[in-house]
């Protein structure tokens, strides 16, 4: 099918809906709701009689992620929770030494700013650096680097800002530095191209319920080969082992892949839905997707520069932004204004000082202009009274 084609299929919002929240949670596509609700069903009716179908879903999602972010192969794909669950995997599987440092940005959602301020009390320390204090921003944030920096820990795009990183460059900058790489990629996997083996990314973790259009409840983590044994484990259970089925063996040692980093048992229910949705993300290719996300923030960027009452919070340089729009209002305040556009079924969010709108590649291009046009004008610019 062509990609209008798809999009006619797959999604069934509310007429009354504009959905500008894929930075926050999104609306799943038919095949994916249908394929919780098969698999729900399956349960009622009957149980775990067809568990190795189970399996065989799992194993075809590690190879779809593995694929979907280039990764040299399946068994360097972990299933989690969420991004926070392998970002700390990551933090206290790390081999620190008291005095070393993590760089972030000082722009991060909490996930990855939290996880690593908590490894104080093992004597490793946080610097954050502003993304924006020059044009090179990640030379800026090797610049805050020094003999003891063993990480740096970004957002590949801002969840806020929606400001984006070069990927590969700041990973050949830390390759040179001997500084490991850890990505939140939860703000570009589904929305952008992102390729961990050219980027040099030792590690990358993403929820599947934002750009990704999955469920909550089930996350993508990336462990590079080199890395794998490296980090000590702290989560143990059936699931982690060599022989995980085995129930009856004494023995045990980590499962060489990254199924070393899960723990229990999976969310299947999660596992299916986002299995379907890779499905029609192979189908349309990461290229249209990536460029179609990229038209719709172009478009509003025009938009905002139209009007002399909004000013982008976001940058505007090609490279430097994904699906993430945040601007700025002269006439009302933003908690005020958001909720103004919930009321009239525009779902979007409050976020770094300003209005975060995030369409997908689906979302029709009047649906922004719908939006853009409930924001209130300035008196002075309609011609309203003073």
């Amino acid at each position: 099918m062509s990609a209008d084609e798809v999009i006619n299929a797959e999604f069934a919002l509310d007429p009354e809906v504009v959905y500008l929240n894929h930075a926050g949670v999104c609306p799943l596509p038919r095949r994916s709701a249908r394929a919780a609700q098969q698999f729900l069903a399956e349960c009622e009716q009957q149980g775990a009689r067809y568990y190795d179908r189970w399996l065989a879903t799992e194993s075809r999602l590690r190879q779809q992620l593995a694929e979907l972010i280039h990764a040299p192969g399946p068994e360097d794909i972990a299933i989690l929770k969420n991004t926070s669950e392998g970002l700390s995997v990551v933090a206290y599987g790390f081999p620190w030494r008291s005095g070393d440092n993590v760089i972030i940005s000082d722009e991060e959602f909490p996930s990855n700013r939290i996880v690593w301020e908590s490894l104080a009390d093992r004597g490793v320390s946080v610097r954050e650096v502003g993304l924006r204090a020059g044009d090179d921003p990640e030379q800026v944030l090797l610049d805050a680097a020094d003999d003891r920096t063993r990480m740096v820990a970004i957002s590949a795009i801002q969840f806020a800002s929606g400001f984006r990183l070069d990927l590969a460059r700041l990973g050949a900058l830390c390759r040179d530095r001997d500084i490991a790489y850890c990505v939140d990629g939860i703000q570009a996997l589904g929305a952008v191209k992102v390729d961990v083996q050219s980027a040099h990314i030792d590690f990358l973790a993403a929820d599947a319920h934002k750009w990704l259009l999955g469920p909550e409840g089930v996350a993508l983590f990336y462990c590079a080969p080199g890395w794998r044994e490296r980090l000590m484990l702290h989560q143990f259970g059936w699931h982690m082992t060599a022989n995980a089925g085995d129930y009856d063996s004494r023995e045990w040692l980590p499962a060489r892949s990254a199924r070393r980093f899960e723990c229990g048992s999976p969310n299947m229910i999660g596992i299916h839905a986002l299995s379907a949705t890779l499905d029609m993300f192979a189908e349309l290719g990461m290229g249209l997707v990536e460029a179609r996300v990229l038209a719709r923030a172009e478009h509003l960027f025009e938009a905002i520069a139209a009007r002399p009452d909004l000013q982008s919070i976001t940058l505007d340089q090609a490279g430097r932004y994904g699906g993430i729009v945040t601007f700025r209002t002269t006439v009302v305040a933003v908690d005020q204004l958001v909720r103004q556009l919930r009321a009239q079924g525009i779902v979007c969010a409050a976020r770094g000082g300003g209005v975060r709108f995030s369409p997908h590649f689906y979302t029709p291009i009047e649906h922004l202009d719908r939006a853009l046009a409930a924001i209130p004008r300035s008196p002075r610019i309609t011609g309203g009274p003073g």
